[in-house]
């Protein structure tokens, strides 16, 4: 699943200085991808984590993730230059997931989604997040569009996602974590779409995408949105 490291980040502007830590390898581990869907398979537990689920197993990996002194970090290029920045905040008593869009030239990352007992978002539509997946560039972390998809999937809601999102799902889960019940477990979490639920997209007069969710940056109606100016570079920038 490994690719090139060259747009792995030195420091991410505006966002923190790092150290970023280099992690390919974990998109390889079963429990890294169980820890990292928790929120979204935690919905349909049942299916996800399934009875004998080895939880001792899960605790303590997860233990020693958040642990580690560097901040774990993945990096999906994305057109003209952009990047998406998944990152592993591992501040004791305030670790998280944080879903980030930079470019070279911006003086700020802008944070979309945060994955963490402060949950944000949904930061992503369907077609930002097929795009990301499936646009093979290389230069980051993985060009795998299973892994791709999965890695931005917390970030993720989006009402209208198209009824082939099932099967797209139940592939990554079926790759990735060798998964059951696939398409029966894909339908459950496309159905609940994690902690913010799914909400609803539209195209503001400026041209940028927006939703309706009450936890997302990209809804201009929170006092904790995005500026306007940036909601549009933001929106330009998944949708190259």
């Amino acid at each position: 699943m490994t690719n090139d490291v060259d747009l792995h980040p030195a420091r991410i502007p505006r966002y923190h200085d790092g150290p970023f830590g280099q992690r390919p390898e974990l998109l390889d581990e079963r429990l890294f991808w169980m820890g990292h869907l928790y929120s979204w398979g935690s919905g349909g537990a049942g299916l996800f984590f399934g009875p004998g689920y080895a939880w001792a197993d899960h605790r303590a990996y997860w233990q020693r993730l958040w642990q580690r002194a560097d901040w774990p970090a993945f990096t999906i290029p994305l057109a003209a230059g952009h990047r998406f920045h998944v990152v592993y905040r591992t501040v004791p008593g305030e670790a998280g997931v944080d879903y980030l869009v930079n470019h070279p030239s911006w003086t700020r990352a802008e944070l979309v989604a945060r994955d963490d007992g402060h949950f944000m978002g949904p930061g992503l539509s369907w077609p930002d997040l097929v795009a990301a997946a499936d646009n093979g560039l290389s230069g980051g972390t993985t060009t795998d569009p299973h892994a791709r998809l999965l890695l931005l999937l917390p970030a993720f809601g989006d009402w209208a996602a198209p009824k082939e999102a099932v099967d797209r799902l139940a592939a990554a889960l079926s790759t990735c974590l060798g998964m059951q019940h696939a398409e029966s477990l894909a339908t459950s979490m496309l159905e609940k779409q994690g902690l913010t639920g799914p909400v609803r997209w539209a195209t503001a007069e400026d041209g940028a995408r927006i939703n309706d969710g009450r936890y997302s940056f990209r809804n201009p109606a929170n006092d904790f949105a995005l500026p306007g100016e940036r909601l549009a570079r933001v929106s330009a920038a998944l949708a190259m």
